[in-house]
């Protein structure tokens, strides 16, 4: 079973050359990739930030063509942002010609990333502080 929190899609090689020769026929002087990945995700992906979720620009390595982004949020255990992720993946190589590969995440992974939070605990268990954890207090 493919792990949804952290995946790569890589671009062929042979398509990064041509597509980043044609690239800098093309780039305006003001242009900053940072700029058009950020344009990027918040024009072809709109339902992102619509349904409470983020996305951010973890980093980015302009020599590899390398760029990390973080889904945090609502994407954080949304069921569907595997399917979001995919997208972003296979769309962003295809359309900013020097992103080469693309990791995203939904901090999910227990890796200390945004939307982790604490682990759940449940009556009864010990979480290791030497009081009891009957759970929440009913409001009454």
């Amino acid at each position: 079973m493919p792990d949804f929190d952290r995946e790569t899609v890589e671009r062929p090689k042979d398509a990064g050359t041509i597509l980043r020769h044609m690239s800098t026929e093309t780039q305006e002087d003001g242009d900053d990739l940072e700029e058009r990945v950020s344009n990027f995700l918040r024009r072809n992906f709109p339902q992102i930030q619509m349904h409470g979720g983020s996305a951010a620009i973890q980093q980015i390595d302009r020599e590899t063509g390398e760029v990390t982004i973080m889904l945090g949020g609502a994407c954080s255990g949304c069921g569907i942002s595997p399917m979001t992720i995919q997208a972003i993946k296979s769309r962003m190589v295809k359309e900013i010609p020097e992103i080469n590969k693309v990791i995203a995440e939904t901090g999910m992974g227990g890796d200390g990333g945004m939307g982790g939070g604490m682990s759940p605990s449940f009556p009864g268990e010990s979480s290791g502080d030497d009081e009891d954890d009957e759970g929440p207090q009913a409001p009454f």
